[in-house]
């Protein structure tokens, strides 16, 4: 959830520590700090409320520099948004520690280290580690053996950077349920939460797996996996390039990341599809073996990705002829679910770390799966390493919080998934062949599609001033609303809500009235007839419809009826990826005339990697 940045160096890392800082802002933004040593036994610590500009002025008027030092941003869980309950946490002026997690037995732990003298000065659980390590250094162990005492006594999920100021030859780290990556580099090494951090310094990573405790120094790497034996770690070189996270020409990374979308769905679709058929080895090795079991499949996943299994639900069922259910992981993790003989275990998930996701993958090993499988982001994230089956998405970096080319290309992966269980499952050839040529368009329609921007960005003029909004989807389409509704809330904080249309006249009709603006998407399918009818009942109540349609719907433009009409006729395959794109555009917009925080919006965090 946080962002985790360490380094140790011959030279000022300072600079390192904040440019790595940047870098993960998504990951959390509600306050910074930087602590550094400069091997004269003495700590400098700066920490500030809210984003890393405000500790950039900070360390202007008081700079501070080190050959060894950690960095962090905070998305809060313990306590509010204070300095004083901003990372680092410093123990006697000796030990400066920074944590990302959850700590569930720290006031059990608080409540001794009180009792032994300790004085607390935030509300956190992460300074109750830092006072555990000052207590076994302060009984004689070196760092590294007082890091695996220290984590022996938590319970929870934790990432963890440290080093002594009196001792500052070196800076330990320890994993648990919480991503961390060491970058190497010759004359110094480096830490964080998530390799965009390190690309200015380094492209060669160990990827630590849980239980590990790294003893990072400048001229090495030792690592000790969760019993205390050394253990080596492949080490990973990043294809991601340092520019992939620059904002370039675009006021906002989300923009940015709306226009990337017809490239990223072509780099999910490459060396998939070949000819009239998917290719099945993108799955991996196991993929011969576990797709011809498979009688049924289990979905998982959270948020936006949640959405994208719902659309994957109708691949499945209508293209594939094979149940499937989709559900929340972070239920999913507390019921015990029936799994039946030939069930694929899904789990769907921008950045492979999401904590309940995980969570989730790991139980289901439990749970006499035939196999489990993950469409994600990341390559070298812990889902990915974990489950039998991988496809992997290839968005590229995304640093807006509010995900827009994460999702599409999830819905693209997932379109190539349910082909390849059709294959397998002796669909005909012509139906799949079909599937496959209306995947190979995607790329092109979106395109054509991103060009309405100049119509849907006057549409968001009439949004600004409204406090409420309803949209609207049958079918496929009933998702990407609840997507929809889900992008207008997360960043320009007006409530909004998504229904299935015809559930209209169940409750949410008595809602409208001119002031709740009716956003539907309108495919030309088989429930086209149906959504008119809806949306009728929406206009004879006052209610105000903007709708986007197919151009053979037959839907025109009237009295409080507004239509953008799509460039081209999309098929039902086609039509949850490409409706998507301008409820994207049409959200940025209000989001900027309403002047909020269109990256970073207010109480989220991009990789939910706490409970």
């Amino acid at each position: 959830m946080c962002g985790i940045v360490g380094a140790i160096a011959a030279q000022d890392i300072t600079a390192v520590l904040v440019e790595g800082l940047k870098r993960l802002e998504y990951r959390g933004y509600d306050s910074t700090g930087v602590a550094v040593s400069n091997g004269a036994h003495h700590l400098e610590l700066r920490r500030a409320v809210g984003k890393v500009v405000e500790l950039e002025r900070k360390l202007t008027m008081i700079p501070c520099h080190g050959t060894v030092g950690v960095a962090h941003s905070r998305w809060a869980t313990h306590g509010g948004v204070t300095e004083l309950n901003a990372h680092p946490h410093v123990s006697s002026n000796r030990i400066a520690l920074i944590h990302n997690g959850i700590i569930e037995n720290h006031v059990e732990l608080k409540n001794e280290l009180q009792a032994r003298g300790y004085t607390f000065s935030s509300e956190t659980d992460t300074e109750v580690i830092s006072h555990l390590v000052h207590e076994q250094v302060q009984q004689g162990l070196s760092l590294m053996a007082a890091v695996q005492a220290a984590v022996k006594r938590l319970h929870g999920a934790y990432a963890i950077v440290v080093f002594d100021a009196q001792n500052p030859d070196s800076i330990v780290v320890a994993r648990l349920a919480s991503p961390l990556v060491i970058g190497l580099a010759d004359g110094a090494n480096y830490v964080a939460s998530d390799v965009q951090a390190l690309l200015q310094v380094t492209r060669r990573f160990h990827f630590l797996e849980d239980g590990d405790v790294a003893e990072v120094r400048r001229e090495g790497v030792v690592i000790v996996d969760a019993s205390g034996a050394r253990v080596t770690r492949a080490v990973h070189e990043s294809s991601l390039s340092a520019d992939a996270i620059e904002r370039g020409e675009y006021p906002h990374y989300m923009l940015k990341e709306i226009y990337e979308q017809p490239r990223a769905i072509a780099d999910t679709l490459s060396e998939r599809i070949a000819g009239n058929h998917v290719l099945e080895a993108a799955l991996g090795p196991r993929a011969a073996v576990i797709l011809p079991q498979v009688q049924q499949v289990h979905i998982v996943a959270c948020g936006t990705s949640y959405h994208a299994g719902l659309v994957a639900r109708y691949y499945l069922e209508q293209g594939a002829r094979i149940p499937c259910v989709v559900e929340v992981a972070s239920e999913y993790r507390y019921r015990d679910p029936v799994v039946q003989a030939g069930t694929l275990f899904l789990a769907i998930s921008q950045s492979g770390e999401t904590a309940d996701t995980l969570a989730a993958l790991r139980a289901a090993k439990q749970r006499g799966y035939v196999g489990t499988a993950a469409i994600c982001n990341v390559p070298e994230s812990s889902l990915v390493r974990e489950a039998d089956m991988t496809l992997m998405t290839r968005a590229g970096p995304e640093i807006g919080v509010a995900s827009t080319k994460a999702f599409t290309t999830q819905l693209a992966a997932l379109a190539v998934l349910g082909v390849a269980i059709a294959q397998h499952r002796g669909v005909d050839r012509r139906i799949t062949g079909l599937f496959v040529r209306q995947l190979r368009s995607l790329p092109e329609m979106a395109e054509r599609v991103l060009a309405l921007d100049a119509p849907i960005k006057a549409w968001a003029h009439a949004f600004v001033d409204k406090q409420h909004a309803l949209f609207l989807g049958r079918g496929p389409t009933w998702p990407i609303a609840m997507e929809g509704a889900l992008k207008l809330k997360e960043i320009s904080y007006i409530h909004a809500e998504a229904y299935a249309a015809g559930e209209l006249k169940h409750g949410p009709l008595a809602l409208v009235d001119e002031n709740m603006p009716i956003v539907a998407v309108a495919p030309n399918n088989q429930l086209l007839e149906k959504l008119k009818s809806n949306l009728q009942e929406v206009r004879a109540r006052g209610g105000h419809l903007y709708v986007f349609a197919d151009p053979s719907s037959k839907i025109e433009a009237s009295e409080g009826v507004d239509v953008i009409t799509m460039p081209t006729h999309i098929e039902p395959l086609q039509a949850p990826l490409i409706y998507t794109l301008p409820l994207q555009l049409l959200s940025y917009h209000v989001a900027v005339l309403r002047g909020t925080d269109v990256d970073q919006p207010r109480n989220l965090a991009k990789s939910v990697t706490v409970e």
